[in-house]
């Protein structure tokens, strides 16, 4: 498995006095000056200038700490505003060729336009976003030194996809296994682990390549059209096959991207590896689920521990508590 990246550490570029998401007045602020397009748009990764009345961030629900996911099953916008659904880790996506739980969008540059203009999440047009960056002084010389103009909707979009693609990760315990670099950090009930993930676990069907995903859209049965009626992939495409159908999300350091599903349903790795073991006992009724969870899968507790500290090996180093 080729699990070369790029280092998020080699671009990762600290701003001074950046706002998570409740700045009021951007314009007193003094923002450390970027030299590269990458560190411009984790300035306005940060900034809650994107956001109707300065309320917040990208980072308010793409949390550093928590490999830019969110801590509640749904997150919470302008004025206090939920949202539909869960907000998915924005690292190692420089290689998803789908956006959004739905894969509305297909490249990072779409997906960044759309919570800065969704009414409850940022909630401002991005037409707004240009004006209020090209009144600030500070922002107005970072656009014209980066792209050689003041900001449009282009550079703005541009930018913080670019910071995006710095995101990505390669020094877990299975990493590092894997490249011989480190064998000790990958434990026996991880390697374990792993086997059940390939196979009884039947996780490897969905989940596999360097960040753990096919990209495709399945429907593992939170759907049933009633309580569970958030119809996913079919909002998109209106194919009656793709009703209940959501992403596969990747799995790197999904141990600390809690709560789990496109609804945040479950909040624990345990909880998610019950529910793929024995689906009825969660949802009895649901829809349209894929075959390949037709029949619980029989994980004894053993298989369920052994599962979850090989997720928990995929782990980058800096989520790693020391």
């Amino acid at each position: 498995m080729n699990s070369l990246k790029l280092s998020f550490a080699s671009l990762i570029f600290i701003s001074v006095f950046y706002s998570c998401g409740t700045s009021s007045d951007s314009k007193e602020r003094v923002l450390k000056e970027p030299s590269t397009i990458e560190q411009l748009g984790e300035l306005l990764f940060h900034d809650s200038i994107l956001s109707r009345g300065n309320q917040v961030a990208c980072a308010t629900c793409h949390k550093p700490d928590h490999a830019f996911a969110d801590i509640t099953p749904v997150s919470v916008g302008v004025d206090g505003l939920k949202g539909g659904r869960n907000t998915p880790s924005a690292m190692n996506q420089s290689g998803r060729v789908f956006q959004f739980w739905d894969g509305r969008m297909e490249t990072l540059e779409e997906q960044a336009a759309g919570p800065i203009e969704n009414p409850v999440e940022m909630d401002l047009p991005l037409s707004a976003a240009v004006d209020k960056l090209n009144k600030h002084e500070q922002y107005r010389k970072f656009f014209i030194k980066i792209f050689g103009h003041p900001a449009d909707k282009k550079s703005i979009t541009d930018a913080i996809a670019a910071f995006e693609r710095t995101l990505e990760t390669s020094n877990s315990a299975f990493d590092n296994y894997m490249s011989g670099k480190d064998t000790t950090q990958f434990t026996a009930s991880a390697k374990r682990g792993r086997e059940i993930f390939n196979v009884k676990g039947k996780c490897f069907d969905c989940h596999f390549g360097p960040d753990f995903t096919t990209d495709l859209f399945r429907n593992i049965g939170i759907f049933n059209g009633k309580d569970l009626n958030d119809s996913g992939r079919f909002v998109v495409t209106r194919d009656p096959k793709d009703i209940g159908r959501f992403k596969t999300p990747g799995l790197r350091n999904v141990a600390v991207t809690a709560p789990y599903m496109h609804n945040g349903m479950h909040k624990t790795l345990r909880e998610v590896i019950d529910y793929y073991n024995e689906p009825d006992k969660f949802i009895n009724n649901s829809v349209n689920r894929d075959t390949s969870l037709a029949k619980p899968l029989g994980l004894t507790e053993q298989d369920k521990k052994d599962l979850e500290a090989f997720l928990v090996s995929l782990t980058d180093a800096r989520f790693l508590k020391k």
